[in-house]
């Protein structure tokens, strides 16, 4: 199963792509965890230390000339080698349940071509978008993709061929604004199976009508054990309320498995 996340910067897409990668490891699944994001944040949100991130695929100008040229460009490039050369390993968040012999999470953080410096825009995207073409394409894993805030990827059509899209959202009307418009330009791709979640929400379901907001899937509510390590730590694995973010994950994947 392929999933992207996307929504508007600061609502808990990364978190909620780092809590889902950590559940599914720890039901025993192999997970590719793909950082697509400009914030680059989802291997310390997963918790990774700084040092321990790789350098982004799109400031790799090493690979960008060994796999697209300069000048003349290769734009269909041989990366079938690359996900287990540039990834590295993820650990798990929580102890995984007894008799379960857990996955293996392994990150690629991508970066985005306004972040890649000197060189060749075309090339650094021509690379990335071809890497996460194999990864969504022909790998047999679960892939979880973390997708820039707001609907850039979308518009390019970058994962048009994911199984499904996790839309997060805050309890707010400019939060679901912007859900409204990332279900739509999905829909538009032919990406139907899509869900939303509401982050930091509780109390009754919003009763707010929006062309192209996804259902309703699940609503993960402020998480007072998070609020207290934000200052102090940017893992969100391993909190106190563990057991009910396992229990909306588990809720959001029942959607796609229908």
């Amino acid at each position: 199963m392929k999933l992207a996340f996307a929504g508007k910067g600061g609502v808990g897409k990364t978190s909620l792509a780092a809590w889902t990668a950590d559940y599914l490891a720890r039901q025993g699944h192999n997970v590719w965890m793909v950082d697509a994001d400009t914030a680059l944040s989802l291997g310390q949100a997963s918790g990774l230390m700084p040092e321990e991130l790789p350098v982004p695929l799109v400031r790799r100008e090493d690979l960008v000339r060994e796999r697209i040229g300069a000048g003349f460009l290769n734009m269909n490039p041989d990366v079938d080698d690359l996900p287990e050369r540039l990834a590295v390993d993820v650990p798990l968040g929580t102890t995984p349940n007894p008799g379960i012999t857990p996955g293996k999470k392994q990150l690629l953080v991508m970066g985005t071509v306004a972040g890649a410096g000197g060189g060749c825009a075309c090339a650094a995207n021509a690379l990335l978008k071809a890497l996460l073409h194999h990864v969504v394409l022909e790998r047999r894993e679960w892939v979880l993709v973390d997708l820039e805030a707001g609907v850039e990827h979308l518009g390019r059509g970058t994962v048009a061929s994911v199984d499904g899209l996790v839309v997060v959202s805050e309890p707010s009307l400019r939060g679901l604004q912007t859900a409204a418009r990332v279900g739509a330009l999905a829909r538009d791709l032919g990406l139907t199976r899509q869900a939303l979640v509401l982050n930091r929400h509780s109390g009754r379901d919003p009763a707010v009508a929006l062309d192209g907001l996804p259902r309703l899937a699940a609503s993960i509510p402020p998480l007072d054990g998070l609020v207290e390590r934000q200052f102090t730590s940017a893992s969100v694995l391993g909190l106190p309320e563990s057991q009910l973010l396992d229990a909306g994950v588990q809720t959001i994947l029942d959607v796609f498995d229908q």
